[in-house]
């Protein structure tokens, strides 16, 4: 089962799900069991369900065919196991394969089950949901006009996804709205940058953000460090809204950081599922002071790395507790056009907790939002009066001479984090404080040591 380690374990596994199907020994083994240990309790399971179709078949106030019924039994069943294990008929199954084989039009958000209510997990950094102002934990009441009260992921899903271009309403229940707003949204083609870098102004701190984990993860990152070798003294790794995606990126991203020890160990019933996932020592940027970002949209795949890194105490969280999804699920095919989607395992960090139902929990616990400072409007430095009255110079001198960037000096300040910037997100301000004070606090040990 080694190959399973391309597992997807984010709310992607819908879309990455088809690199797992294959014939397991664990198939084989149950197909082994139900042969030959056939108790009477199982024949008498059996009888009551044969009994129960058979009186839908004959009694049901609509016809009703023996297929459509077993199909029906199925979706029960696996939707009642987890959230997030389910049976796929030969519609859903084809549409899983669309997902992972071309492009479609989505929305750009992740979304899971939360206390039976269908709820966005992340927007994703600059699709049609994140421009049109979802958030995380926005709770989806209905569809265009369809509830999503006894809704599964799987049908939520096919329905908001569709051709390119066409709209779509969603019904929305946001915690500080009085009432239900209704948000409308131009289907697009998913196209996501899973890795972005910029400097913190004048500052020697790397901004880090990871968007999802897709296969191109930790060899942006590993060229965004080497590139920056030697040049930073701290990073900030941005984790927030992220949804999860694949496992290897998962641990190859903590292997860079860690040299030694357990990164994630996945334990199910069948001891083939059983994997541990240790870090390796080459490569390793170990001695570069690390925070964190997380929070309620941070999910499985982000949750392995925040809590591996919190639990090797080799960096500092900062934010919001996160989702709390670590379970593991593979498809299981079920003849040519239908499947399963079975959860099989559960992942626990290298301190042995569990991240399903329960997240990481930050070490320090921020708030979103801007930070409030008081301007002192009688105390003007010497620049920003100078740039005053150069303005009003211009003004009078009817200077047609505008203030214009060019493309180099543009794309440098996207590549920059700039200090207003940081004075609108509140997390972003404490978790570069932090790698200051740890600055601080090393430059002193190092002194004392002399």
């Amino acid at each position: 089962m080694k190959n399973r380690k391309l597992a997807a374990i984010g709310f992607l596994s819908t879309i990455l799900g088809a690199t797992l199907l294959v014939n397991t020994p664990m198939m084989a083994k149950s197909g082994e069991k139900l042969q030959t240990k056939i108790s009477q309790d199982r024949l008498n399971a059996l009888a009551k369900y044969t009994k129960v179709i058979q009186s839908i078949e004959q009694y049901y106030v609509d016809e009703t065919n023996i297929t459509d019924i077993v199909d029906k039994s199925l979706e029960g069943l696996l939707a009642n196991l987890d959230a997030h294990s389910s049976f796929m008929n030969t519609k859903k199954f084809k549409d899983m394969k669309i997902q992972t084989e071309g492009e479609f039009g989505g929305l750009g958000i992740t979304v899971g089950m939360r206390d039976g209510a269908l709820t966005v997990i992340s927007p994703i950094e600059g699709t049609p949901a994140d421009k049109a102002g979802l958030k995380s934990e926005d709770i989806i009441l209905k569809i265009n006009d369809q509830s999503t009260l006894n809704m599964t992921i799987d049908e939520a899903v096919s329905i908001m996804r569709g051709k390119p271009g066409t709209p779509i309403e969603l019904t929305i229940v946001r915690k500080e709205e009085p009432k239900p707003i209704v948000v409308k949204i131009i289907r697009d083609i998913i196209k996501i940058d899973s890795v972005y870098t910029k400097k913190i102004e004048d500052t020697d701190i790397l901004y880090l953000r990871v968007t999802s984990f897709d296969k191109k993860v930790v060899k942006d990152v590993k060229k965004a460090l080497e590139k920056n070798r030697g040049k930073i003294k701290g990073i900030v790794l941005d984790l927030r809204n992220n949804p999860g995606g694949l496992l290897n990126q998962a641990v190859g991203l903590v292997d860079l950081f860690v040299d030694e020890g357990i990164i994630v160990s996945q334990k199910g019933r069948i001891k083939s599922e059983n994997q541990v996932y240790s870090a390796t020592k080459p490569g390793t940027f170990k001695k570069i002071p690390i925070v964190v970002l997380i929070n309620g949209g941070s999910a499985s795949a982000s949750e392995i790395v925040s809590g591996a890194l919190q639990d090797h105490k080799r960096a500092i969280l900062v934010g919001q507790k996160s989702f709390g999804k670590g379970s593991v699920q593979v498809i299981m095919p079920i003849g040519n056009d239908e499947a399963l989607r079975l959860t099989v395992a559960r992942y626990y960090l290298p301190s042995g907790r569990t991240i399903q139902a329960e997240g990481v929990e930050p070490d320090i616990e921020v708030f979103p939002g801007e930070v409030k400072v008081i301007k002192d409007e009688f105390s003007i430095k010497e620049k920003d009066l100078k740039k005053h009255l150069a303005g009003e110079l211009e003004k009078i001198n009817g200077s047609k001479k505008k203030d214009k960037k060019t493309e180099k000096e543009k794309k440098k300040d996207k590549k920059i984090i700039l200090k207003e910037d940081i004075l609108k997100d509140n997390q972003l301000k404490t978790a570069i404080d932090t790698l200051k004070v740890l600055q601080i606090t090393e430059g002193m040990t190092k002194e004392k040591k002399k």
